[in-house]
């Protein structure tokens, strides 16, 4: 396996420096920057496999970069806060985000949902290897991590690529959050099942957009399930 290149900005140095040297003993290269706009400069020089932000930041602060790097690119991107707002968690997951910490946090925990999120990857395309999945007018073909709608390539993020894969092997089946979050963020700890209706809120948008002619049904009180039929009205909000 490759060495995974990680990007972190934060502009407290001991947390740079603690993080990165977590992360780099488990075999991750990483470089650290002391805001936001010097890794973006980096990142559009050399994009990095996975970027992890701090919200408030001199400069261009993280939401915004978030945003910034999402619109690039598809890579891994965690964010990291003091903030703990309900705000602050639904913007950082809306605006493209793979997952969300509140600091404090132990850098073991960091390098665990690290570790998840491109574990997550990994098996997704070992156990799918060569697979090809069509419903409705969309059709997902996993070697080369493509979504298309209507032959027309649809911009999807690692987390709701593995999400639709996901749905699509259990098409007109209830899947719970809490398998969700197992299966697809791979998470062996508990987390904060509303992540799961973030994400689902911003795919459901972007499927509306490309005329998909399935719809993500929400199950009262459980979960999710993926059925063919036009996208309700409140889905299109």
């Amino acid at each position: 396996m490759d060495k995974k290149l990680i990007y972190l900005a934060d502009d407290e140095k001991p947390i740079r420096d603690l993080i990165q040297l977590f992360l780099a003993a488990e075999g991750f290269e990483v470089e650290t920057f002391p805001d936001g706009d010097k890794l973006l400069q980096a990142f559009d020089k050399t994009p990095s496999d996975m970027v992890i932000l701090d919200i408030m930041m001199p400069g261009t602060d993280g939401l915004v970069l978030c945003s910034e790097i999402r619109k690039r690119s598809n890579t891994l991107i965690i964010i990291v806060s003091a903030r703990d707002s309900e705000t602050d968690r639904i913007a950082g997951i809306t605006l493209g985000s793979d997952d969300y910490m509140t600091k404090p946090f132990s850098p073991m925990e960091l390098v665990t949902r690290v570790k998840s999120l491109f574990r997550r990857i990994e098996l997704d395309r070992g156990s799918n290897k060569g697979k090809i999945y069509t419903y409705g007018n969309i059709k997902i073909d996993v070697n080369k991590r493509e979504l298309t709608i209507n032959t027309k390539p649809l911009e999807i993020t690692p987390t709701e690529f593995a999400l639709m894969v996901y749905l699509l092997e259990r098409k007109d089946q209830a899947v719970s959050r809490e398998e969700l979050l197992k299966h697809v963020w791979k998470f062996d700890f508990e987390a904060d099942t509303r992540a799961t209706d973030d994400v689902i809120k911003r795919l459901r948008k972007k499927l509306v957009v490309a005329e998909a002619d399935i719809k993500i049904q929400s199950v009262w009180g459980f979960g999710f399930r993926l059925e063919l039929g036009d996208t309700h009205e409140e889905y299109k909000k």
